[in-house]
């Protein structure tokens, strides 16, 4: 991804990893900087387990079946790169390449909140929004250019742009800018309510540095704005899932990411509410929606287990 490099050695079955290692990513480096890293870490790794085969959990579109990397939203250097091809001459072993997404829904499905179903979709809310379906313990559209992507769901006739989507809506960057639009309406209405003075505190007196974690902390405590912004992005969320459970009828519905660790109030009531709005009544109480379960860790467990290919 953009932030974070995780690279992890395990059985690729839920158990706790023989060795891990976390490191940052400089995108002013770019697809290359990442790449030095993994050929650095990956080498020590190999030579110091017996590694059968490697997978990828990859922050953005690929070519699942290929094994080539479609581009990256955040780091430059990636575009039509072939990862898999790249990590078997670098490390030397047979390598799968994944979607974050996709990989983390796998793990999801397996080992956390949604074992025991045959159909589970993760979704995640952070900087973006992601998602992935497994069917009967497989990644479904592995062989497609894209699949299951929920953040980029158009919703109503009018989001005729591909910029209008759940994701600009419902992600944290959407959140904060929504927040600080609000506040500067109300602002210019010569309003001044305990809410605007609670944000005001939390960003130093200049919003347009106020955070969508500040937002949700807000939230947390009390602030009604606050509150408000995060059930006009959980609606959009919820109206997305409903769409995605109406068409493909997933029994578990499995949600991580930052912006959902605010909690039940805050976040999984709201959203419960919306997709209970806009799904195909007859399945109302055929599906469950959950927290994530695994975790900063979620995407190593699942490309694991794709690496696994149980």
């Amino acid at each position: 991804g953009g932030t974070k490099l995780q690279l992890g050695v395990g059985q690729g079955d839920g158990s706790d990893f023989v060795a891990f290692e976390r490191l940052d990513v400089d995108i002013s480096k770019g697809g290359q900087g990442i790449r030095d890293q993994i050929r650095t870490v990956g080498r020590k790794l190999v030579a110091e387990h017996k590694i059968e085969r490697a997978a990828y959990g990859f922050g953005g579109p690929i070519f699942g079946s290929k094994g080539i990397v479609q581009t990256s939203h955040q780091v430059p250097g990636w575009d039509n790169f072939p990862l898999s091809a790249w990590t078997e001459q670098e490390l030397g072993v047979p390598t799968i390449l994944g979607n974050d997404c996709d990989v983390a829904a796998l793990a999801e499905a397996n080992f956390g909140a949604g074992r025991g179903a045959r159909s589970v979709f993760y979704v995640t809310v952070g900087t973006g929004i992601g998602g992935g379906l497994v069917l009967d313990r497989k990644i479904y559209g592995t062989y497609r250019p894209a699949a299951a992507e929920i953040g980029h769901l158009r919703p109503g006739l009018d989001a005729t742009s591909p910029y209008q989507t759940v994701e600009s809506f419902a992600a944290g960057p959407g959140i904060a800018i929504a927040t600080v639009k609000r506040l500067e309406s109300i602002l210019q209405a010569g309003e001044a309510t305990r809410d605007i003075h609670d944000f005001r505190e939390r960003c130093g007196g200049d919003f347009q540095k106020l955070t969508t974690k500040a937002i949700g902390e807000a939230a947390i405590a009390g602030n009604q704005l606050a509150r408000d912004q995060y059930a006009a992005a959980t609606k959009v969320l919820g109206w997305g899932i409903a769409q995605l459970l109406t068409l493909v009828s997933a029994e578990v519905v499995v949600v991580g990411g930052g912006v959902s660790l605010v909690g039940e109030e805050i976040f999984f009531e709201p959203l419960r509410t919306a997709v209970q709005q806009y799904v195909f009544p007859p399945l109302r109480e055929a599906y469950r929606i959950l927290p994530a379960e695994l975790g900063e860790s979620v995407v190593v467990h699942g490309a694991l287990a794709l690496a696994r290919g149980d």
